[in-house]
């Protein structure tokens, strides 16, 4: 435990940060989920617009510095390819 004030407060900071992207973290996490969900059972339209909202979910992320803009680009792209490929067949 800390002894000094200042690191008192730096970890009542760190566990409301931590829990305000544990927020975050779990809706792209799900909204991800259910996109690859939609995929594997051939559900063209919820995957959709399950992806749409996974895309919002991981933009929101970015602006609240929670991933990185590159590794949310990757995702995205990951994701998109995903769906594509589900529409094609």
């Amino acid at each position: 435990m800390p002894i000094k004030k200042s690191a008192k407060k730096y970890m009542r900071v760190t566990e409301r940060k931590t829990e305000k992207n544990r927020k975050i973290k779990g809706q792209f996490r799900s909204a991800i989920k259910a996109t690859t969900e939609a995929v594997a059972k051939n559900d063209i339209e919820k995957a959709k617009e399950s992806l749409k909202k996974a895309q919002i979910a991981l933009d929101k992320a970015v602006q609240k510095k929670v991933l990185h803009k590159n590794t949310v680009a990757r995702k995205k792209s990951r994701l998109n390819k995903l769906v594509k490929n589900l529409v094609k067949k």
